[in-house]
């Protein structure tokens, strides 16, 4: 039996980028996650703990992401990835970390990660 939960578009604003002016300024930077996981006590336990957490998770990542300083996007979503799979019920990752605005005449410009225990 396989398990997804997924986290869709959750929004942070950073320090991110190689410019002089991407260092001076916060932008926007976009997370989606998905993870397989192994919940299925939680099927009949009807209890938070058996579980993946996706709030806590989620709010680990927000202030992680917010006080974080980098120049690239890889070098983030693999920091980002470790907070996930801190989560011993995690077994694999799909991580997609994006910049809106990034490039003139692009919605978006990102990076999808892929990982597993």
């Amino acid at each position: 039996m396989s398990n997804k939960i997924f986290v869709k578009d959750l929004d942070v604003e950073a320090v991110i980028g190689i410019f002089n002016w991407e260092r001076e300024v916060k932008q926007l930077i976009r997370i989606s996650y998905e993870v397989e996981v192994e919940i299925s006590k939680a099927f009949d336990s009807d209890k938070i703990e058996d579980t993946f957490d996706y709030k806590k998770t989620s709010k680990k990542i927000i202030n992680y992401v917010e006080k974080s300083s980098f120049q690239l996007i890889e070098a983030l979503a693999e920091q980002v990835a470790k907070i996930i799979f801190r989560d011993k019920k995690v077994i694999s990752l799909k991580l997609t970390i994006s910049k809106p605005g990034a490039l003139r005449g692009s919605r978006e410009v990102g990076l999808t990660i892929f990982r597993t225990v």
